[in-house]
């Protein structure tokens, strides 16, 4: 007991806090970026574009099923051999877009897909273009079908963010590691501590999710 107690002193406390920032951080940006990217990704793939719907469904298919960590890596360890040096937030964030964007788009085409074709139709009949039709019509309906999937890729893409600290990420358990480092007894502690504060954000998106699809149901 007297490990936890010292363990979780104020200084180390306020540092770990440092670190959830910086977890907070990379995944807010990530999130907005790969939902962005992610959907025009999954139209892309949907509109069956000559060409370009086959070449974004294979780059698609190919970054999903690379391990995070390698893309997490290139981005921080190869980028700088093609001319482009990021910084260590900058390389995670990108990495993490990357990644989920791919992830999203095949969820958010299948959203689209499960929207029945009548609904297309029906606003194409109104006078509606095609454009219009996916936009206004089908478009949010496919994001309100997909919602608990979305956010619990959301919640994948935060507890992912813990694979940065192999790029030295000043993260949530990059700082943990630091602590614990200094005085091996306050491993147990630490860890309890992570898990804590993960349990929360995480839990806190999945009654975001669950409160936003009753609202929409």
């Amino acid at each position: 007991m007297q490990n936890f107690i010292e363990a979780y002193s104020w200084v180390n406390m306020r540092f770990l806090l440092e670190g959830l920032w910086v977890t907070v951080e990379v995944s807010i940006i990530s999130i907005i970026a790969s939902f962005i990217i992610g959907s025009i990704l999954g139209v892309l793939r949907y509109v069956k574009i000559k060409y370009l719907s086959r070449v974004v469904g294979f780059v698609v298919d190919i970054v999903r099923n690379l391990p995070l960590i390698l893309i997490i890596f290139f981005t921080y360890f190869g980028l700088p051999h093609l001319g482009f040096k990021p910084g260590i937030i900058f390389a995670a964030v990108l990495a993490m877009t990357i990644f989920e964007s791919a992830m999203l788009a095949e969820i958010i085409r299948s959203g689209i897909l499960a929207v029945d074709y009548g609904q297309m139709e029906g606003a194409r009949a109104n006078g509606m273009s095609y454009v219009q039709a996916l936009w206004h019509i089908v478009f949010p309906q496919a994001i309100k079908k997909t919602i608990p999937t979305i956010v619990s890729q959301f919640i994948s893409l935060i507890k992912d963010t813990s694979l940065a600290t192999i790029i030295v990420l000043p993260e949530l358990l990059n700082h943990a590691q630091i602590i614990y480092g200094q005085n091996s007894a306050y491993i147990i502690p630490m860890f309890v501590m992570i898990a804590v504060m993960y349990f929360i954000i995480c839990y806190a998106l999945s009654v975001l999710s669950r409160v936003l699809d009753k609202k929409l149901a």
